[in-house]
């Protein structure tokens, strides 16, 4: 089936997909109860749609980090975090907690129930348990909403750069 014929899933479904939207204003009260800052949730956004091949994600948050003042620099270098030095301590928790709950990976490899526990406990070194919580429901709900721009072949958001 080509992109063009798939249905989308928000329009065949809407009231399902106001559920999942709902959760997400949920987590956003929950971030910004826990001090979350916007940047760093949309940083967190930006790498998960990366790691998912999300292009209308990526159309979305790559211009909202540039709102939320996430630099140029930051944005480009993204895909290599590990070896940039650019990031926060809280920056590289957070996407490495990122990249374990989307693909199963941290710095140290493939990872199993005990090294996610591993990343897990690191983070909640960095980040009080609201500020872990908050981000595991905002990484949780970006990865769902990627799965259902991806499976509905959802364009980019070309508005964005206008």
């Amino acid at each position: 089936m080509s992109p063009a014929k798939r249905p989308f899933l928000d329009k065949t479904h809407p009231e399902t997909y106001k559920a999942l939207a709902g959760v997400t204003r949920h987590v956003r009260r929950a971030e910004r109860a826990a001090g979350l800052s916007r940047a760093l949730t949309e940083l967190v956004n930006v790498r998960v749609s990366q790691l998912n091949g999300c292009p209308a994600c990526l159309s979305v948050h790559v211009p909202a980090a540039r709102r939320a003042g996430v630099s140029e620099l930051k944005l480009d270098l993204l895909p290599s975090w590990q070896d940039a030095e650019i990031y926060t301590e809280e920056e590289r928790i957070a996407l490495e907690l990122a990249e374990a709950l989307t693909i199963g990976r941290s710095t140290t490899g493939t990872i199993s129930g005990p090294e996610l526990v591993d990343v897990q406990n690191r983070a909640l070194r960095t980040l009080d348990e609201e500020k872990f919580t908050a981000l595991e429901w905002a990484i949780i709900t970006i990865n769902a909403f990627n799965r259902v721009s991806i499976a509905s072949g959802h364009p980019p958001h070309e508005a964005n750069y206008s």
